[in-house]
């Protein structure tokens, strides 16, 4: 079978520096080809250059670039504005700014079909918008087709964005992150619908950084690294009997195995009882009874708008509940790391400044505050001269870890982390958990760790909560929930996270 699409010897520089270097692929109709490497690799340049996306100021050489058996390495602008859409198709990651915030979903799925002239007439038009939406499973097709991207959540926004993408039945879809920013169910239904879509005879390229992603939905894999391919196969080879270091430790940064508390159990630091709290008409919280104890992690889990970021904030004390109790046994010093440490820092300040700031309020004397700045970034495994950089200079992981330092500049006795690692590549994101998992031990610390991923939650946790739609629906020691989850939403985390199999 002939190629739907093939790339051999594809290079690009600016100003002189490579950052793609000589990478080659082909996909076949109906086979799925990942390209895995973390930021910085060069996947999504890779990935631009497929259809003739790349930056003006890029430097491109390609030995060759066929689309169905047509070479388009030297096509202009305006020969890619007739095959983008009706050939090859994009799904990006952030699905909210690829969607026009001031059109309806409907109108954004049949922008290809009336530019490419396929279907012609309102009505035809709206039914085969229709089509495409059941095609992604979107439920309740007509009315989706009537909202614009804000009033749709994060699944579904990606769901429109998939249909809009295969509104002109293209040969070849590059799938660039379509799954990074969700939550772990709604990302195993989206890699499901990836799947079925190159089994009814597409040409999908999927871009990640996830290993675990790629074993759920690729034939074969290319891994990259600084620009180059490392390692490349049958998913299944490469998985089993990976042959490069880099492939290596991708790989492991997937598998978590769960937390086996040992020990005499803990003292409460915090009991909480019947909590609720709402907004508006919507519960947020209902009834959550739990407690924290001292030197342990608590994990509370659940996908979005399940409650548990509310949760969080009335626990250090940002929200208050509307019911219930929230009882600290003793005076506690409670710190919190926020999702995204980017928008956390005053980006005027450096992240020096920023750290004085948090050991003034911390009662710290000036002429002691600049020891205590390199002290807490050399815990965070962060050199001291990065104290001159403001926040952006510095990349996630980086941001994250003086997050975490602020957060420890005030002696805390309890960390409240949301989301702490979402943002992350998995090597980082592996390195920060065991960044935590240190500094819990050295400074007895008692930590809540929110997240939507259960396995990443069960590497570092004691107990675990499982959220949905604001209630407590399971709780219990890591090890008892990983080994006999009682609840069919327990089970469906897992089975997305892949710490089970489905």
């Amino acid at each position: 079978m002939s190629a739907a699409l093939e790339l051999q010897g594809l290079r690009i520089a600016f100003d002189g520096t490579t950052v793609v270097d000589g990478v080659s692929l082909s996909v076949a109709p109906g086979e799925c080809v990942a390209i895995v490497g973390e930021s910085g690799a060069g996947k999504s340049l890779t990935a631009r250059a497929l259809l003739g996306l790349t930056p003006a100021d890029a430097d491109v050489t390609v030995e060759r670039l066929s689309l169905g058996g047509t070479d388009v390495a030297a096509f202009a602008e305006r020969d890619w504005r007739r095959l983008r859409g009706a050939r090859i198709a994009l799904v990006s990651q952030d699905a909210l700014v690829s969607l026009d915030p001031l059109r309806r979903i409907g109108a954004e799925i049949a922008e290809p079909l009336q530019l490419h002239g396929m279907v012609r007439g309102r009505a035809a038009v709206a039914e085969r918008v229709r089509e495409l939406l059941r095609r992604v499973w979107m439920p309740d097709a007509e009315r989706r087709a009537r909202q614009y991207s804000h009033e749709l959540s994060g699944g579904l926004r990606q769901r429109a964005l998939i249909a809009s993408a295969l509104a002109a039945d293209p040969a070849v879809l590059i799938a660039d992150e379509p799954t990074t920013a969700l939550d772990a169910t709604v990302q195993a239904r989206i890699l499901d619908l990836l799947r079925e879509i190159a089994d009814a005879g597409t040409a999908v390229v999927f871009i990640s950084h996830d290993f675990a992603a790629v074993r759920r939905l690729a034939d074969r894999v290319l891994v990259m690294r600084h620009g180059a391919v490392v390692e490349s196969g049958e998913v299944a080879e490469v998985l089993e009997r990976p042959q490069h270091e880099y492939t290596k430790q991708l790989i492991a940064a997937t598998i978590h195995e769960p937390r086996s508390s040992t020990g005499a159990a803990a003292d409460p630091v915090l009991v909480v009882t019947e909590v609720s709290t709402s907004f508006g008409e919507v519960s947020a919280v209902v009834a959550a009874s739990f407690s924290v104890h001292e030197g342990r992690t608590l994990g509370i889990v659940g996908e979005s708008g399940s409650g548990k970021t509310t949760l969080a904030r009335m626990i250090v004390g940002v929200e208050q509940p509307d019911d219930g109790a929230l009882r600290w046994i003793g005076d506690r010093r409670v710190q919190l790391v926020h999702q995204n440490p980017l928008g956390a820092f005053d980006p005027r300040w450096t992240v020096g400044r920023s750290l004085r700031e948090a050991l003034e309020a911390g009662g710290v004397p000036r002429a002691q505050r600049a020891a205590r700045v390199a002290a807490l970034l050399a815990e965070v495994d962060l050199e001291p001269g990065l104290a001159a950089r403001r926040p952006h200079a510095l990349s996630g992981g980086q941001r994250q870890r003086a997050a975490i330092a602020r957060a420890l500049a005030a002696d805390p006795e309890v960390l409240v982390l949301d989301e702490p690692v979402s943002a992350l590549d998995p090597s980082v994101r592996e390195r920060i958990l065991g960044l935590l998992d240190r500094v819990q031990r050295e400074r007895g610390l008692t930590m809540i760790l929110v997240s939507h991923d259960l396995g990443v939650v069960g590497a570092v946790a004691d107990e675990i909560l499982v959220m949905q739609d604001g209630r407590i629906v399971e709780q219990g020691s890591t090890a008892e929930v990983f080994a006999a989850p009682q609840h069919p939403f327990t089970r469906e985390l897992l089975e997305a996270s892949g710490t089970v199999s489905p």
